[in-house]
C-alpha cells in the first residue's frame, strides 16, 4: 500500500511539470500623503486647503510578478490614484488611473501593455530635486503642460549593458479611420553609473488636449544628476514645441538647475527653474523653489516647501504640487508622508 502511494505521488509531482514549478508573488502598496496648503497670488486671492499628495500622490496599488522558468517572468501592476483628503479617486474618477499594465520581463528586455507613463514624466521624476511633488516641482514651468500618462500603449525597455539602456513607446490614438490621430511615440536613453545619471527623453504626441497644450506636442528633456555624498546636483534642459492647426501654442526653452543636500535624517531640497518663451508673446516664467524633509522613520517623513513662480508678459504658470494644479505664483506646504 506504502509503495502505491508513493508511486501515485511521484507520477502527481512528474503531471505537475512546470505548472507547480511556477511560482508568483502579489504585494500591496501604497502612499498617505496629506498636509495643508497655502497658495497666493491667483485670482480669487489666497486660498488655504488641506491637500491629499502634496510630496507623493496617495495611492494604493498592486503589483506582481510569476516565474514562467526559462528567464521569463510575468508581472504586472494595477495603481490607484487615492485623495486622502475626501476619500475620492484622483485622475478624473479612473480606478486604476496611476498605472495599469501587464508584460513579460526576460533577457531581451521588457514589454509591458496598458496605460503607463510616458518617457517624459519619468525623466522629469528623476531628475527633479523634488521628485515631481511639493510646492518646488519642476513640472510647474519646466514643460509645462506634457502629457504624464498615456492609454492603450505598449512599452519595451531594454537590458541595462554597461549602464546604458533604452527605451521605447507606442501609444494607440483608436479614432476609426484615423490611426494617426491621438496617437503617442516615446523614446528615452539612459545612462547610471556610480554616481552619474544621465537622462534623454523625447515624446510626440497628436491631437492631444491637456492645460497648455492642444493639437501635436513634441517634447525633449536632457538632464543628469551627480552624487557627491555631501550634496547631490541636479540639472535639466527641455525643448517643447505644440501646434493647433497653423498656430503654434507652445514653442518654449526650459532649463533648471537644482541641489539635494542629505544631513542624516533631514534633507534639504531646492531648485531654480526658468521657461524662455519663443513665440512672440515672450511669456517667459521662473521659478525658485526650496524644500525639507525629516525621516520620521524608514516609512514616515514630516516635510515643508516654499515655491514662488515670477511671470512676465502675461505668463499665467501657477505653483502646484504632486496632485494639485494650485491657483496662485505661490505657496506653502505643511505635511505628512507615509509609505507601505
Amino acid at each position: 500500500m506504502k509503495n502505491k502511494v508513493a508511486r501515485a505521488m511521484i507520477i502527481g509531482a512528474g503531471a505537475c511539470g512546470g505548472l507547480c514549478a511556477a511560482q508568483s508573488n502579489v504585494a500591496m502598496y501604497g502612499i498617505a500623503d496629506l498636509g495643508v496648503v497655502s497658495e497666493s497670488g491667483g485670482p480669487g486671492g489666497r486660498v488655504l486647503k488641506l491637500t491629499s499628495g502634496i510630496a507623493n500622490g496617495s495611492r494604493l496599488g498592486f503589483k506582481g510578478s510569476e516565474d514562467l522558468g526559462g528567464g521569463m517572468t510575468a508581472i504586472f501592476t494595477m495603481d490607484a490614484g487615492i485623495l486622502a483628503d475626501t476619500g475620492a479617486s484622483a485622475q478624473g474618477g479612473l480606478l486604476f488611473g496611476r498605472q495599469a499594465f501587464v508584460g513579460l520581463a526576460g533577457a531581451a528586455g521588457t514589454l509591458r501593455l496598458g496605460r503607463q507613463y510616458t518617457f517624459i514624466d519619468s525623466s522629469l521624476g528623476a531628475l527633479d530635486p523634488f521628485y515631481l511633488g511639493f510646492a518646488g516641482r519642476m513640472s510647474n514651468v519646466f514643460t509645462a503642460g506634457y502629457i504624464s500618462r498615456v492609454d492603450n500603449s505598449i512599452t519595451y525597455s531594454s537590458p541595462v549593458r554597461g549602464g546604458l539602456s533604452g527605451e521605447l513607446a507606442y501609444g494607440f490614438g483608436e479614432v476609426p479611420g484615423d490611426a494617426s490621430a491621438r496617437r503617442y511615440m516615446g523614446a528615452a536613453a539612459t545612462y547610471a553609473s556610480g554616481p552619474l545619471y544621465v537622462r534623454l527623453a523625447h515624446q510626440d504626441a497628436n491631437t492631444l488636449s491637456s492645460a497648455l497644450l492642444t493639437g501635436r506636442a513634441r517634447n525633449t528633456v536632457l538632464g543628469a544628476t551627480w552624487d557627491f555624498g555631501v550634496l547631490k546636483a541636479h540639472g535639466a534642459v527641455a525643448v517643447s514645441k505644440s501646434t493647433a492647426g497653423a498656430a503654434t501654442t507652445v514653442d518654449s526653452a526650459d532649463l533648471m538647475l537644482g541641489a539635494t543636500v542629505p544631513v542624516g535624517p533631514h534633507r534639504i531640497l531646492f531648485s531654480y527653474v526658468r521657461r524662455d518663451d519663443r513665440r512672440a508673446a515672450n511669456g517667459d516664467a521662473s521659478q525658485l523653489g526650496i524644500g525639507y524633509t525629516y525621516a520620521l522613520s524608514k516609512r514616515s517623513t514630516l516635510y515643508a516647501a516654499y515655491a514662488h513662480i515670477d511671470n512676465r508678459n502675461g505668463a499665467a504658470y501657477v505653483v502646484g504640487n504632486a496632485t494639485d494644479n494650485g491657483t496662485g505664483n505661490q505657496a506653502w506646504n505643511l505635511g505628512l508622508r507615509h509609505t507601505f
